[in-house]
């Protein structure tokens, strides 16, 4: 064997190895996207469309933990009741609808 051959068979070998080291970078942002951006993707659109779906007299929670009633929406702010006579003037983004959980038997 000659140096040469040595020398093309390492390249070669060199060549496969960083294909495979592409394949796993690829690989991994496929599994990230599929497990952290898409799923949060998802509860975005439906956080979105439960804010568009808001009424009046709806129980909500501000950003802050401020809990109460939808008293009036506007373009960019709600109007919240947290009291009978206290109403809060809040960025429509920073109001989350308030499920209730069901009691239990």
């Amino acid at each position: 064997m000659n140096l040469n051959s040595i020398l093309l068979e390492a390249a070669a070998g060199q060549a496969g190895g960083g294909m495979s080291g592409i394949i796993m970078i690829v690989l991994m942002i496929v599994i990230f996207y599929f497990f952290m951006i898409r799923p949060q993707q998802k509860k975005q659109k439906e956080l979105k469309k439960q804010r568009e779906a808001m009424q009046n007299g709806d129980k909500v929670v501000t950003a802050g933990g401020i809990h109460g009633r939808v008293k009036e929406i506007r373009e960019t702010t709600v109007i919240v009741e947290a009291a009978p006579g206290v109403s809060l003037k809040v960025d429509r983004g920073s109001v989350y609808p308030l499920v209730e959980e069901q009691p239990k038997k």
